[in-house]
């Protein structure tokens, strides 16, 4: 009963925040790069992950997941490399069990894409070309996200995360950005869990602000480019609805499980299995094989898209995933191998991360 109830008040207030936000003008896809997900564990599982999400990565996926966190503090931290090492994308999350109903977390994300040539003073003032006018720069979009998480009674569980988002480019344009994130657990007997994550929940804002010098304005505007202005970049709210879990095979310590998630946005028709105005739908799920904690084969599908060929036939495309697991004690190695879902070009990526859980140190005075 308490279940239905908050996810109704969720749901209700979410609605009502789009209703508000009806006015507004937003683009689609702004701070996509969260949208990539953290932890080889959700990516090999098709980013289906906001009901089994119960380790330091949580603070992303669900806040509320933090209280399956069983140790004094644990670390995940996580690399991968797009488009040949072009861009590099890595995370760090810290996680403390306070007490067990209780729990914090702190999580550091990063996409970058660092030594862009700088070639707008390639050609000088008397129209010769010369090399050793380009420089270099960096592009780098940052998250740093806090969580809470506290338990309900002894099913349910709440959660919410506070993220503070910096990006920029080079010297020429910063913004930084807030919002909120709220999610919930419900734990349905021994082996089922069922969830709801609201990204932005109150709409994530992020100002930017461009600093062009003089040299660069002219050739901004010598190659027909308009002047960027400062402005205002809105991310609607996200709805994530996840249910999975586990069972045992026999009493050998095999188990298989798995979930799936529903992500319903709302800025509008997107390419996706289910595309409206303003709601969009997108499923994706995962199912992961193991003997008892030690190792886990896991696959997904994800990133459901409609796509038209060149000769005009339309089919479905969607973005698989594979990875394994292994876990000794305290210590877990994750890999997934995923692909960004263009059927007719496969752009795959390695994903590697660590996860330690570490017990609380002894005092050695005593």
């Amino acid at each position: 009963m308490k279940f239905r109830i908050y996810l109704t008040a969720i749901i209700l207030f979410f609605l009502s925040n789009i209703r508000a936000q009806e006015s507004s003008i937003a683009p689609k896809y702004s701070n996509e790069f969260l949208s990539i997900g953290v932890g080889a564990d959700a990516l090999g599982m098709g980013n289906a992950f906001v009901a089994n999400s119960s380790g330091a990565s949580s603070g992303f996926w669900n806040p509320a997941g933090l209280l399956g966190v069983n140790k004094w503090l644990e670390v995940s931290f996580m690399h991968s490399e797009y488009f040949a090492g072009i861009a590099k994308y890595d995370q760090l999350s810290v996680a403390h069990s306070i007490d067990e109903k209780s729990a914090l977390g702190f999580t550091v994300i990063r996409f970058g894409v660092d030594d862009i040539p700088n070639t707008t003073q390639l050609i000088d003032n008397n129209g010769v070309i010369n090399y050793d006018n380009i420089t270099s720069f960096n592009a780098g979009d940052y998250a740093f996200l806090g969580s809470y998480a506290r338990k309900i009674g002894n099913s349910f569980s709440l959660g919410g995360t506070a993220k503070i988002i910096y990006r920029n480019v080079g010297d020429f344009a910063r913004s930084w950005g807030f919002g909120l994130d709220a999610g919930m657990r419900y734990q349905i007997g021994k082996n089922w869990t069922a969830a709801a994550m609201l990204r932005d929940v109150t709409s994530t804002f992020n100002a930017w602000s461009f600093n062009l010098d003089e040299e660069t304005s002219d050739v901004f505007l010598a190659t027909g480019n308009a002047l960027p202005e400062n402005g205002l970049e809105l991310t609607l709210p996200k709805l994530i609805l996840g249910f999975g879990g586990k069972v045992p095979i026999g009493s050998a310590g095999f188990n298989v499980g798995g979930e799936i998630d529903i992500d319903v946005t709302t800025d509008g028709k997107r390419n996706v299995l289910i595309s409206a105005s303003p709601f969009s739908i997108d499923p994706h799920a995962g199912i992961q094989i193991g003997f008892k904690e030690f190792i886990k084969v896991r696959a997904g599908i994800s990133n459901i898209q409609r796509v038209t060929s060149l000769d005009d036939k339309r089919s479905l495309n969607v973005q698989p995933s594979i990875g394994l697991g292994l876990a000794v004690k305290g210590f877990h190695l994750d890999y997934a191998f995923t692909d960004i879902g263009d059927a007719s070009v496969a752009l795959y990526s390695h994903v590697i991360s660590l996860r330690l859980k570490l017990d609380k140190p002894k005092n050695a005075l005593r």
